[in-house]
């Protein structure tokens, strides 16, 4: 018994050297973490969970989904009730600052104008903007439906949309002090829309294209760049990916008339598709988002320093690094994260998890 214990413990101690020596010595540009901002009762928590555990993991970029929970003086009629104030927001700023971590916030532009049966601020306050007037919210909202609503999004050629919308964009980068702003765009499946009058019969990837565009520029007057989710910019029928995670209403085409400093945010939940090879392909720099699956999000890491190890000269800085999704709350987060409440049924497959694996303390 006592030979077998030696010999386990010589298998072992050979097993970690040789995983030591294959560990990756690249260092990835983007360690990132992506979650909505914090309510202003959770800044604290949230700001200890910064210095405790984001700090010690080696955290260099956060996002932070701000969309209206902030009081915006430009546009006090689109705060969120209880939006985090100016003060507060310095409070993460300084927090971030401490550890060299670059804060990028987000309001998500084009899509997500509404959410089940609610429709959001901006076309709550501005219906005009609204690129499906014709189609009203459900009293009880289940999908499929008839009329193929899963969120709403504003026009992209309404003639006032874009003041409204790069006001707020300027004032949340000003006061994050923000050098990138992430504009979401992720599953827009209103575009382009027939009836609409102003988008109707127009090319759907050219719309979305010209979108992105028109933000990037805007950015660019002030020194500071765009990220944008990347679903819609993949064939979802030519892969096999579907409307979720790659586009079926045409947008795709939209990849090759994009501009090329943008940074594509590859996100793939259920399974660890290899399209960062894709996105950079195109001359696009990539960074890979798992949210709940330890195994696939360890599995995307390995590709992610794989990718750069073996690319061309030109090829590895697309290559950015990793950047964990958080889909719940920053307070839902935090009660998972530290085993508070209840937990799913699940207890594997959750993102405080996912989380862990990805960035080892």
């Amino acid at each position: 018994m006592k030979k077998l214990f030696v010999l386990l413990l010589v298998c072992c101690s050979t097993l970690s050297l040789s995983i030591a020596k294959a560990l990756p010595t690249d260092t990835l540009p983007v360690r990132g973490f992506c979650i909505a901002a914090p309510s202003a009762e959770k800044l604290a928590p949230f700001l200890k969970f910064i210095h405790e555990e984001l700090a010690p993991r080696h955290i260099n970029t956060l996002v932070l989904r701000v969309d209206f929970n902030y009081q915006f003086k430009s546009h006090p009629e689109l705060r969120d009730a209880g939006a985090l104030s100016e003060q507060q927001v310095k409070q993460l700023v300084q927090a971030c600052r401490e550890h060299h971590i670059r804060i990028i916030p987000q309001i998500n532009l084009l899509g997500h104008q509404s959410w089940a049966g609610t429709t959001t601020n901006l076309l709550k306050v501005y219906p005009d903007f609204d690129e499906t007037p014709w189609v009203k919210m459900p009293a009880k909202y289940e999908w499929p439906n008839p009329d193929g609503l899963y969120c709403k999004s504003y026009c992209p050629l309404h003639p006032g949309v874009h003041k409204v919308v790069f006001e707020l964009v300027d004032e949340i980068c000003d006061v994050f002090e923000a050098d990138a702003f992430h504009a979401g765009m992720d599953e827009v499946f209103y575009i382009g829309e027939a009836k609409c009058p102003r988008c109707g019969g127009k090319d759907k990837a050219e719309l979305f294209a010209g979108e992105v565009w028109t933000i990037r520029n805007h950015l660019a007057q002030k020194g500071r760049s765009l990220w944008i989710w990347g679903d819609r910019l993949i064939d979802g029928k030519t892969t096999g990916m579907g409307m979720w995670e790659a586009s079926m209403n045409n947008t795709y085409r939209a990849v090759d008339l994009v501009p090329k400093d943008i940074m594509v945010c590859d996100w793939h939940y259920e399974r660890p598709d290899k399209t960062p090879v894709y996105f950079a392909m195109k001359g696009l720099q990539v960074v890979t988002c798992p949210w709940r699956m330890p195994a696939n999000a360890r599995l995307q890491l390995k590709d992610m320093y794989d990718y750069r190890e073996t690319a061309t000269a030109e090829m590895k800085p697309r290559y950015q690094g990793m950047m964990q999704t958080i889909w719940s709350d920053a307070g839902h987060f935090l009660d998972e994260f530290y085993g508070r409440g209840n937990p799913g049924k699940d207890t594997v497959n959750t993102s405080a998890n996912c989380f862990r694996a990805l960035f080892a303390k």
